[in-house]
C-alpha cells in the first residue's frame, strides 16, 4: 500500500521541515510515502475563502484516484487515538487498499466536492494547529502507527 500527503503550500520553518524529513526517511521502512506539497499561487490576505477553496479543490482533485481511500485532515473529523489509527492502518492493508490518500487544507478548509469525494474525515485533535505544524504532528503519528503496528519499541502503552 503506498501512502501520500498532500499539503497546499510549502512548510516554511526549517525546524518543521528537519522533523517531518525524519519522520518521513523513517517511514520508509514501513510503508511506500510521498509527501506533495503543492504550491498554491494563491495567498489570499483578505481574499474570498470560497475561491481559495475551490481554487485548492481544483489541484486536490486531480491527486484523487477513484481507487483511492481518501482521508481529510480536519478538525471537525473523527479522533482517533494512535493505537486506534494504527489499527484503521492496519484495516487498510488488509483490505488491499492501493493508496490511501491525505489531504491537509488549507487554512480555509475544504470546498464542498472534495468532502464529497472523501471516505473520511480525520481529525489530529481538538486542538487547533497550523496548518505547517499538522504535517509533522501527521507523519510522526505514521510512523507511531506503523511501530504498533509491527510490535517496535516507539510507542509505550
Amino acid at each position: 500500500m503506498k501512502i501520500t500527503l498532500l499539503v497546499m503550500g510549502k512548510t516554511d520553518e526549517p525546524y518543521l521541515r528537519e522533523g517531518i524529513e525524519i519522520y518521513v526517511n523513517r517511514l520508509r521502512h514501513y510503508s511506500k510515502f510521498e509527501l506533495i506539497e503543492h504550491q498554491f499561487a494563491g495567498k489570499m490576505k483578505g481574499g474570498n475563502s470560497d475561491v481559495v477553496r475551490e481554487k485548492e479543490a481544483v489541484i486536490q482533485i486531480k491527486y484523487i484516484e477513484k481507487s483511492d481511500v481518501t482521508v481529510l485532515l480536519e478538525e471537525s473529523g473523527q479522533t482517533l487515538s494512535s493505537v486506534e489509527f494504527a489499527g484503521f492502518i492496519q484495516q487498510q492493508m488488509n483490505r488491499s487498499v492501493k493508496r490511501l490518500l491525505f489531504i491537509s487544507g488549507g487554512p480555509w478548509g475544504f470546498d464542498k466536492e472534495v468532502y464529497r469525494r472523501a471516505s473520511m474525515k480525520l481529525s489530529l485533535s481538538a486542538m487547533t494547529f497550523s496548518h505547517q505544524m499538522v504535517r509533522l504532528i501527521f507523519v510522526e503519528q505514521l510512523y507511531r502507527a506503523f511501530s504498533i503496528i509491527r510490535n517496535d519499541p516507539y510507542h509505550n502503552s
